[in-house]
């Protein structure tokens, strides 16, 4: 028997209005274990820096979540290395919570820098490290990750890259502790105190690099240059922070 158009239409109506109201139910249900998962990676990537990957990777969540919460001590800066404690509404700004990917898409000026200090296990009042995290575009979309620095803030200890669409098996080796392990080691300042970041060369296989240059991947040039872009560009809004810490004119710890 056909129906008139007026069943249909509120039949129609009906249907959605239960179909939005159980996907409206879902969505606030999992939503602490969606906020839990995401609090989870973020951390494993910042700790993924300055920790051995396969020893991060055997932890259990809670583990990690541990270890982040003893060595790991944060906080936000400006483009002129000054602390940013709270927002225009006066709420307390958490480097954890900040959005580099929305920060990304403002000019360098109006962004926020959260810096992440890797404590000393004896001392965890000294810092070991400070962990950056990047943001920038590769070949087909967009990279991102983190530079550890030794506590002189002038060299590389870890870095920790990632990849939305990078062609497997050439640009997406930016992900692989292989790639990741040519930085270790690697100055960012010249002789004359210039800071000139560390540059992936093109092609693989180059032998005598300096302090400054780490090999590239074979048929992913402009991945690499990426990522290239991507380190200087936060380095250098870090600067003005560095030289403070240097200074002594913001707390180190």
């Amino acid at each position: 028997m056909r129906q008139s158009n007026g069943y249909i239409i509120l039949f129609t109506a009906i249907m959605t209005v239960i179909v939005g109201g159980l996907l409206s139910l879902a969505s606030q249900g999992l939503a602490p274990a969606q906020k839990r998962s995401i609090e989870l990676d973020t951390k494993s990537s910042i700790l993924s820096s300055v920790m051995d990957r396969k020893e991060l990777k055997k932890m259990k969540p809670k583990e990690v979540l541990e270890m982040y919460d003893k060595r790991i001590s944060s906080l936000v800066v400006d483009i002129n290395g000054d602390i940013v404690e709270k927002n225009e509404k006066g709420e307390p700004i958490v480097a954890e919570e900040v959005s580099i990917l929305k920060n990304y898409k403002k000019n360098p000026e109006e962004r926020l820098y959260p810096v992440f200090k890797y404590m000393s296990a004896e001392n965890p009042d000294k810092v070991e490290s400070y962990i950056l995290p990047l943001y920038g575009a590769g070949l087909w979309d967009k990279i991102w990750g983190y530079v550890a620095l030794n506590k002189e803030l002038t060299t590389i200890v870890g870095v920790a890259y990632d990849h939305k669409q990078e062609t497997p098996g050439l640009g997406a080796r930016i992900g692989t502790p292989e790639i990741q392990g040519r930085y270790v080691g690697k100055e960012i300042y010249d002789e004359q105190g210039n800071l000139v970041s560390v540059t992936m060369v093109k092609g693989e296989g180059n032998t005598g690099l300096d302090s400054h240059h780490v090999d590239g991947m074979s048929g992913a040039t402009l991945t690499g240059k990426g990522v290239n872009v991507m380190l200087k560009n936060y380095l250098n809004y870090y600067q003005s922070y560095f030289k403070k810490v240097k200074s002594g004119s913001v707390a180190a710890l």
